[in-house]
C-alpha cells in the first residue's frame, strides 16, 4: 500500500482541488494500485493464496449435509437442555418480563448459585505486563519521511515536523578491536509527522519485510523490533549452535549482559531470524543440485506427536536440512534434474538415482556382525566380505598416494568370488546373511564404482558428521512441535552450517540478512567459498 490510513483521512475534495495536474496524475496512479492491491487481497481464499481453510466464511465451509447435521445437533442438545430443567424452571418467565418480582428469588436448596460466565482472554481491571527494563539510550536517531506520500514532492529537511512515536533497541555489537568482546548498544529511535508545502501531513514509519510462507509461522519482519539484528544472531547461536533452552539463554543474558527478555520475545526473535533467512532456501538447494560429490543421510525426528526424518544433503560447501518423511518424494522435491554423484546408505529411496556411491562402512558393520553371529556359514561369508573389503581399501589407498591402476582388472578374481557366494546365499535360512547377501548383490555397481575413481569417498561420514550435532540436540530438545517449529530450524541450520564450510563466520552475515530483510530490502546472497577451500 502506498497510502497510510494516516494519509487517506487528510484526503478530500479540497485537497485534491489545489494539486496541479501532474500532481493528480500521480496521486491517482497511487490510489489505483492501492485499489486494486485492496481487491486482490478481498479475493483471497484457501484456493488461490496460502489462507488457511478456516479462513473460509461460516457458509462456505461445511456442506449442505454437514449443515443438517449441525442444526440437528444443536436441535437436540436444545431438548436435552430443555428436558434437564424442571417444570417450574421451564415455565418460570424471563426476569425482565412483565409481572416479573424486581426481587430475586432464594436459590433452591442443594443447587448451587451459578456464576456469570467469564470472558475469555485479559479481564477489565487486570494488571498489564510489558517491558519493565528501561535503558539509558547511547544515540537517538530521528525518522523523518524523504518524499510527501500524496504529491511524492521531496521533503526538505527543516520541513514542520513533529515526533508521532518512538521505541528503544538493544542491539549487540562485537567485532570492534579497540573495544574488544560483547557489548550492548541501545537506541532510542523517533518517528516524525511532517508537513509537506501541499498541506499534507506524511509520516516516518519503519521498515517491513514480506512473508510470503504458509509453513512458517505468522511472523512479521519489521525495524520496530526492542531485539537488535546482532543481539537476534546471539539468541539464534545459543538455542541452535550451543543447545540451549530458551530459559537457560533468559537466565545468561540477564547474568552476563544484564538484560531481560522474556520467553516468548526470545521465540518470536528465533522464528523471524528464519523468516528474514527464507529467501535463501532455494539458493541453498540450487547448490546442493549443481554438487558433484553429494553426502545424503537421515536419521528419526520426533516433531509433535509425529515420528519424521532429519534429512541431510551436505556436498564441500554446501548443507541442506529438511524434516520430512522417510520417502522418494523428498529426494523428487529437492533433487530435480541432479546429476551429480550421490553418496548413501543402502536405503531403498536413493536407488533409483543412477550415479550412486554406497557407503562401505555400513557393510563392513554388517561383515562383522555375522562373524560374531552363531551361523556357521554366516561367519564364514562374514569373513569373505570382510577381507574382500579390507583387501580393496588397501588397493584404494595405495592408488590414491601412488600412480592410478586399473583396480576393477585387478581385482575381477576377488570381486567374481564374492559375487557368487552373494548369489548362493539369497535364498539362506539364516536372515543377517540372507539380508547382506541380498545388499551386495542389489547394490553392486553402487558399492564397487569407487574402483573406477579411487578419489571418491568410501564411506558417508561427511552426512554423518553433519547429523551428529543434531542427534545430540534431539535428546536435549525432543525435537519440534509442529511444522513451523521444524522449518525455522532447518532453515537456520542449513545457512549456519554453508557458511561454517565456506571459511565464514554466520553470525555477522545472518545479522545483515536480518537488518536488510527488517528493512524490507533483499537478503545478501550467501558469502562465496573461501579461496583454497
Amino acid at each position: 500500500m502506498h497510502l497510510s490510513d494516516h494519509s487517506l483521512d487528510q484526503l478530500d475534495e479540497a485537497y485534491v482541488q489545489t494539486l496541479d495536474e501532474g500532481a493528480l496524475r500521480g496521486l491517482s496512479l497511487r490510489l489505483l494500485e492501492d485499489l486494486k492491491e485492496a481487491r486482490e487481497r478481498l479475493r483471497q481464499n484457501p484456493t488461490n493464496s496460502s489462507r488457511p481453510p478456516s479462513s473460509r466464511a461460516p457458509w462456505e465451509r461445511p456442506s449442505a449435509g454437514d449443515a443438517e447435521a449441525i442444526e440437528a445437533a444443536d436441535a437436540d442438545a436444545l431438548t436435552a437442555r430443555q428436558d434437564d430443567e424442571s417444570p417450574d424452571e421451564a415455565s418460570t418467565p424471563p426476569e425482565d418480563s412483565p409481572g416479573t418480582p424486581e426481587t430475586p428469588a432464594p436459590a433452591r436448596a442443594g443447587r448451587a448459585t451459578e456464576k456469570p460466565k467469564r470472558n475469555a482472554g485479559k479481564q477489565p481491571g487486570a494488571p498489564g505486563c510489558g517491558r519493565t527494563q528501561v535503558f539509558k539510550a547511547q544515540e537517538t536517531l530521528h525518522h523523518r519521511p524523504s518524499a510527501c506520500a500524496a504529491c511524492a514532492q521531496a521533503l526538505a529537511g527543516d520541513a514542520p515536523s513533529v515526533a508521532y512515536a518512538g521505541f528503544q533497541s538493544v542491539d549487540l555489537v562485537w567485532g570492534d578491536p579497540a573495544q574488544p568482546g560483547l557489548h550492548l548498544r541501545v537506541t532510542d529511535h523517533r518517528f516524525y509527522d511532517s508537513l509537506c508545502g501541499c498541506g499534507h501531513h506524511t509520516r516516518a514509519r519503519p521498515g517491513e519485510g514480506l512473508v510470503d510462507d504458509s509453513t512458517l509461522d505468522p511472523v512479521a519482519l519489521s525495524e520496530w523490533r526492542v531485539v537488535g539484528a546482532g543481539l537476534a544472531t546471539l539468541i539464534v547461536a545459543l538455542h541452535l549452535r550451543f543447545r540451549m533452552s530458551y530459559r537457560r539463554i533468559r537466565e545468561f543474558l540477564h547474568d552476563w549482559l544484564g538484560l531481560s527478555l522474556s520467553v516468548g520475545t526470545l521465540d518470536r526473535t528465533l522464528r523471524e531470524a528464519a523468516a528474514a533467512a527464507l529467501p535463501l532456501e532455494q539458493e541453498l538447494i540450487a547448490a546442493v543440485v549443481a554438487s558433484d560429490l553429494l553426502h545424503a543421510d537421515e536419521t528419526s525426528w520426533p516433531q509433535g506427536a509425529d515420528l519424521l526424518w532429519l534429512w541431510v544433503f551436505t556436498s564441500a560447501t554446501v548443507t541442506l536440512f529438511v524434516v520430512a518423511k522417510r520417502g522418494r518424494e523428498v529426494l523428487d522435491r529437492l533433487l530435480p534434474g541432479f546429476a551429480g554423484w550421490l553418496m548413501s546408505d543402502g536405503w531403498q529411496a536413493y536407488r533409483h538415482l543412477p550415479q550412486r556411491l554406497r557407503c562401505w562402512a555400513h557393510l563392513t558393520r554388517k561383515a562383522q556382525g555375522l562373524i560374531e553371529s552363531f551361523d556357521r556359514e554366516g561367519q564364514a561369508f562374514g569373513h569373505q566380505v570382510q577381507t574382500t573389503f579390507d583387501t580393496l581399501i588397501g588397493a584404494i589407498h595405495a592408488a590414491r598416494a601412488g600412480p592410478p591402476a586399473e583396480l576393477p582388472h585387478i581385482h575381477a578374481k576377488l570381486l567374481a568370488e564374492l559375487h557368487a557366494a552373494c548369489v548362493q546365499l539369497l535364498g539362506h535360512r539364516h536372515v543377517k546373511t540372507r539380508a547382506l547377501a541380498v545388499e551386495l548383490w542389489n547394490d553392486w555397481d553402487a558399492i564397487f564404482r569407487v574402483l573406477e575413481n579411487p578419489q571418491w569417498p568410501l564411506t558417508n561420514n561427511a552426512a554423518e558428521r553433519a547429523l551428529r550435532h543434531w542427534v545430540i540436540a534431539r535428546r536435549i530438545m525432543m525435537g519440534t512441535r509442529c511444522d513451523a517449529g521444524s522449518r525455522t530450524f532447518t532453515l537456520l541450520a542449513s545457512v549456519i552450517e554453508t557458511c561454517r564450510q565456506r571459511g565464514h563466520v554466520p553470525w555477522s552475515y545472518l545479522a545483515g540478512v536480518i537488518a536488510e530483510r527488517r528493512a524490507g530490502r533483499a537478503a545478501a546472497p550467501l558469502p562465496a567459498p573461501m579461496l583454497g577451500l
